[in-house]
């Protein structure tokens, strides 16, 4: 039997809106909590280090499309596999900030960022099962945070 998402039903955009509001607004908020200050300006970083605003955009783009795959996944199998790997990645996703920014603690945001981007390939692998949109919603914050793993990796190893 293959279930599609009803897009003619109100509880489908109602849900795909609760997606979205949760991922950004808990995304926002952790942000807004932990944001670069002195410290992480202290650090030594790589030359590939972008720029501070360069995150804003990028996680509001990003969180997005991953609210969006989330949604995709839950509105057509929400005890599945891909959605408990959904809810595991945007899990670590959030304790990584506080982590880096409020705790300080490079190696453990390493640690972290490294989970993190071992949950998104699972997701990718198990939702384009389901869901191939889903899954390519989901290549470019693999992407990003391949890049952000390598950066968080760099500035440990330099500091």
């Amino acid at each position: 039997m293959t279930v599609t998402i009803d897009y003619k039903s109100p509880r489908t955009w109602i849900t795909l809106v609760v997606f979205i509001v949760v991922v950004i607004g808990v995304g926002g908020l952790i942000g807004s909590q932990s944001t670069p200050g002195a410290w992480y300006e202290s650090l030594n970083k790589p030359p590939f280090n972008p720029p501070n605003w360069i995150f804003g955009p990028v996680w509001s783009t990003l969180y997005l499309m991953i609210a969006v795959a989330g949604w995709r996944i839950w509105m057509l199998a929400p005890a599945s596999t891909a959605m408990k790997l959904w809810f595991a990645q945007m899990i670590f996703n959030w304790i990584w900030s506080p982590v880096w920014f409020i705790g300080e603690m490079l190696w453990p945001a390493f640690a972290i960022i490294t989970v993190i981007l071992a949950l998104i390939v699972a997701f990718i692998l198990v939702a384009r099962q389901r869901d191939t949109v889903a899954a390519w919603l989901f290549v470019p914050y693999a992407v990003w945070v391949g890049f952000a793993s390598i950066l968080n990796l760099s500035i440990a190893i330099f500091n």
